[in-house]
């Protein structure tokens, strides 16, 4: 405490459609929150970008929101920073963007891929990720090749959240978990992959210095202040990407826990005392937000996405949806959903044929459907699972997300993943996370590990059912021979 004002930190969590703000006091209780929204645009197929300015905008405006909401007796000590990753913005000398971001979703930098294939084997181990067009190595690539003169005017590629920092502070940096997402990084190394900048073309002086997430990147200047009704001085943390922030602010910290959350898409997480890298490449590997810390992560397309299709298709509630978990048999009476309605990542190499529902008859009713769209979503979780490698994992995956909630959902999931499930409550994750950052850098928490203390609460436990399991183990069986059937490469 200063003076006679109590400690406040405030959390940034750029997000792909909308940037939240979150303060916390020093008992990690949230103070105040809002959220602004801002497009993502596709101006030609298979492109995703954003205008940086938007973003700005958005931030601005939360923040100050938030801000009006916090008591007289609190002061912001410190402010932090989460992002969406993979995406890059290409600033000129002034910080201003040269073009819209292209952001992780966007695809057209496909044929540059073909250049990391040509790489060294040895040299792809050590980029340790799937080759994936919307990270920022393949994008800027495609820039380079396809609008010449956006790339003689680059000063500094950054990374989303790291724009918008410097629009705070006037410092370039960025920290190791964006950097390991951009197909530019050396994991085992710890740092730029030089070799790789050579063969794509690109200057590495156009990528910051990389700085702890929790190390300072700069003070809040004069003309921020200004704008967001802040004192200028406020010290800014580096911060992190969106993923390993939500980890942070959940209290996700020890190698050997993992993680399930369940939204639009899933991903499944697990915390390393390495680099373990997937040598078949079908799964991620990036920087935690704390030093000497890393995370395999497995993500899957089709999870609410899918179910929403299904869900407006059949004009069914989201009680109905989940309530049919329970009250059809496991295997939906030999219905299948295969859920790739779009494609899957390297860890789901039979999706090209697209999504269907097999094994109809006229048995079957509205439920029988529901019930195997959650199946399918559900094996396809299951899939992932068994692509992350295990090393040293805790007996149970911590479970998270909007699409978690539901009771019967959550037994399905207990009984296909076999595994028990503990729920968490991570509403706003990233943006709590980023908040501990800021005060991390403050100096209000001495380290990472005393903030998992301030971990929401753990909800209770599911359990798989041992009589339902073989069920559902002839169904995965089933759904796994269909999606090699039916795929068009077989």
């Amino acid at each position: 405490m200063k003076g006679s004002k109590a400690v406040a930190v405030l959390g940034i969590d750029l997000g792909t459609s909308s940037v939240k703000a979150l303060i916390l006091d020093k008992a990690g209780r949230t103070l105040a929150l809002d959220k602004a929204a801002y497009p993502v645009e596709a101006p030609q197929p298979g492109w995703a970008e954003s205008d940086p300015a938007r973003w700005w905008h958005a931030t601005v405006e939360t923040v100050r929101s938030v801000l009006a909401q916090l008591p007289a007796s609190e002061k912001i000590e410190g402010i932090g920073l989460s992002g969406q990753m993979h995406g890059v913005v290409l600033a000129d000398e002034t910080g201003q963007p040269l073009r819209p971001a292209i952001l992780w979703a966007d695809t057209r930098a496909t044929a540059e891929l073909d250049t990391y294939c040509n790489l060294p084997h040895a040299t792809l181990l050590r980029l340790a990720n799937p080759l994936v067009a919307g990270m920022a190595g393949p994008s800027l690539a495609w820039v380079k090749k396809h609008e010449p003169e956006v790339f003689r005017k680059i000063h500094v590629a950054l990374q989303p959240k790291d724009w918008v920092r410097l629009r705070l502070t006037g410092e370039i940096a960025t920290d190791p978990s964006d950097a390991s997402a951009t197909l530019l990084y050396d994991l085992p190394a710890d740092g730029w992959a030089e070799d790789v900048f050579t063969a794509l073309g690109l200057n590495r002086e156009l990528f910051p210095q990389i700085k702890p997430s929790a190390a300072c990147g700069g003070e809040l200047s004069k003309t921020a202040a200004v704008t967001l009704g802040l004192p200028a001085g406020i010290p800014v943390a580096v911060g992190g990407g969106d993923t390993p922030v939500a980890a942070l602010g959940t209290g996700l910290l020890e190698p050997g826990l993992a993680q399930l959350t369940l939204g639009t898409g899933a991903q499944l997480i697990q915390l390393y005392r390495e680099p373990l890298a997937d040598k078949t490449g079908r799964t991620h590997l990036y920087r935690t937000v704390v030093p000497g810390s890393w995370y395999g992560m497995a993500a899957v397309q089709n999870c609410g996405l899918a179910l929403d299709w299904v869900r407006q298709t059949l004009g069914a509630t989201w009680d109905e949806f989940y309530t049919s978990a329970a009250t059809v048999a496991p295997g939906a009476e030999g219905v299948t959903f295969l859920p790739y309605m779009v494609h899957e990542r390297a860890h789901q190499p039979h999706s090209q044929q697209g999504g269907a529902f097999t094994g109809l008859k006229t048995n079957h009713r509205r439920e029988h459907l529901l019930h195997a769209a959650l199946e399918g979503v559900a094996f396809g979780v299951r899939l992932a699972l068994e692509a992350l490698p295990k090393v040293d994992r805790a007996p149970y995956l911590r479970l998270s997300g909007g699409g978690s909630l539901h009771p019967a959902w959550r037994q399905m999931l207990a009984d296909i993943l076999g595994v028990e499930l503990v729920a968490v409550d991570t509403a706003n994750a990233s943006a709590r996370g980023a908040a501990l950052l800021g005060g991390l850098v403050a100096g209000t928490w001495p380290d990472a590990q005393s903030t998992a203390e301030l971990a929401p609460a753990k909800e209770n436990s599911t359990y798989p059912d041992t009589t339902r399991q073989p069920l559902f183990e002839a169904a995965y069986s089933r759904f796994i021979d269909l999606s090699k059937t039916l795929s068009p490469t077989n």
